[in-house]
């Protein structure tokens, strides 16, 4: 009724993606991790990871990749296990076999059917997205500025 096909392609393929860092299944990293370009995690973080609003950084933790710790990046990406919270500021995608024990922050999000979450979710708006307070801000002195010039 509602078609059976079903494709195979995601994220998490190395030809699709390009990580710039790669922590091997059989890593183990204690401490921040500060990116400046994107990662592909499959071993084990003990400790946050961190990208700046400005950069367009991806992090992707494999199907055997273990977070404990917070995670912020423009987009994340979740196959394997987190224990902390998600904070994407453009996209967060969890595929089938996530396991998330935390909250989320996203402004877009995918989840596939089976994934996991023990937390909250939380939409927020895009970083390129004009902030609402900000909008209400500059209508306000938009609206002082053309009083002011009326006396």
């Amino acid at each position: 009724m509602f078609g059976t096909k079903k494709t195979k392609i995601t994220p998490l393929v190395m030809g699709q993606e390009k990580f710039d860092t790669l922590i091997g299944r059989n890593a183990e990293i204690h401490g921040c991790l500060k990116l400046n370009e994107s990662v592909r995690i499959d071993g084990k973080v003990v400790g946050n990871i961190e990208a700046s609003k400005d950069a367009a950084i991806s992090v992707v933790i494999g199907p055997h990749g273990e977070i404990q710790g917070d995670v912020v990046a423009s987009r994340i990406i979740v196959a394997g296990k987190v224990s902390g919270n998600l904070h994407g500021f453009e996209r967060v995608e969890l595929m089938a076999s996530a396991l998330v024990q935390g909250d989320i922050k996203y402004a877009s999000m995918a989840v596939e059917h089976g994934a996991r979450l023990l937390g909250l979710m939380l939409q927020v708006e895009s970083v390129n997205a004009p902030n609402r307070s900000d909008r209400d801000a500059q209508a306000v002195i938009r609206k002082a500025k053309t009083a002011g010039q009326m006396e």
